[in-house]
């Protein structure tokens, strides 16, 4: 399946006073991993909701390994589980810059018409972009 790296570095605004990060923060970076996915694509979150379409989070999980650390560089690996039809599945791997796997996780999000607030299909330039 379709799969794209992402890299970022820890903010010192992103950590707490121990200079570790907040896990709270790990939705942001699984979001920017979502994000250069799409625009690997050639679809930005932008041109989806100017289209009518919108993506709410139905689930998302994470499972911590080691603490992500003030300056640290963190890889995150963003795969996509199937084909997209009315829900979108993703998985995670956040590695630092030594290599050690700090984070996994996954996500589910939902196509949603944003007129009708109702569930809708996968668009089609988003399963064409991915060979479909």
């Amino acid at each position: 399946m379709k799969k794209s790296i992402t890299k970022t570095r820890i903010r010192y605004s992103e950590t707490d006073q121990m200079g570790v990060v907040y896990h709270g923060n790990y939705a942001q970076f699984f979001e920017l991993g979502r994000t250069e996915w799409m625009r690997s694509l050639g679809v930005t979150y932008k041109d989806m909701e100017l289209s009518g379409i919108m993506l709410p989070v139905i689930s998302i999980n994470f499972k911590f390994i080691k603490s992500a650390l003030y300056d640290d560089i963190l890889t995150i690996k963003t795969i996509l589980k199937k084909k997209p039809l009315v829900k979108i599945e993703f998985e995670y791997e956040i590695v630092n810059q030594n290599d050690e796997l700090i984070c996994t996780g996954s996500s589910v999000l939902a196509f949603m018409n944003s007129k009708t607030m109702k569930p809708t299909r996968c668009p089609d330039y988003l399963l064409k972009g991915l060979g479909y």
